[in-house]
């Protein structure tokens, strides 16, 4: 069996794409999870921070590897040698995006072929955005996100101590 990329910005990773990867590895003799280092937008968790959180999460699976890149996924895959992307859908508006993306990196890197797999049904509403904006407003964020994550967040936008 290939391996695959599972690419995202993966900030902060949740509970749906800890789903992902534990089924991917079912697949695949092994996945690199690859965050994405994105320039133009400013994250909660800087790309260093979010593979270390990740490497939390997957444990020692010696199945899943975490690295970092930047441009084009089409490109890293070439760099790689893999064929396979892995992407998580949620519902009909994910595929009509995702289905774009394949699109692309297949014009990209012809040899490049993206692998959908379905979240779970108690995953269909999560997302990183939801995740951030519920830690921002001071929500809990457990259940939805790893614990480690969930800790990480809850440090991260703790309220400043009253005056």
């Amino acid at each position: 069996m290939p391996t695959a990329i599972y690419p995202g910005s993966f900030d902060p990773i949740t509970n749906g794409h800890r789903d992902i990867i534990e089924r991917a590895v079912e697949v695949f003799e092994h996945v690199i999870v690859a965050v994405l280092q994105n320039t133009t937008k400013s994250g909660i968790f800087t790309t260093p921070e979010r593979v270390e959180l990740i490497r939390q999460v997957v444990g020692s699976n010696p199945k899943v590897s975490v690295e970092s890149f930047s441009g084009l996924t089409a490109d890293f895959a070439r760099q790689k040698g893999v064929r396979f992307l892995i992407r998580g859908l949620r519902a009909v508006s994910d595929f009509d995006a995702e289905l774009r993306i394949a699109l692309m990196n297949r014009k990209l890197n012809p040899d490049l072929d993206t692998v959908f797999l379905m979240t779970r049904a108690e995953n269909l509403f999560l997302s990183s955005s939801t995740v951030k904006e519920i830690a921002m407003l001071g929500g809990d964020s457990s259940g939805l996100v790893p614990p480690v994550v969930a800790d990480r967040l809850k440090e991260r936008f703790k309220p400043a101590a009253a005056g």
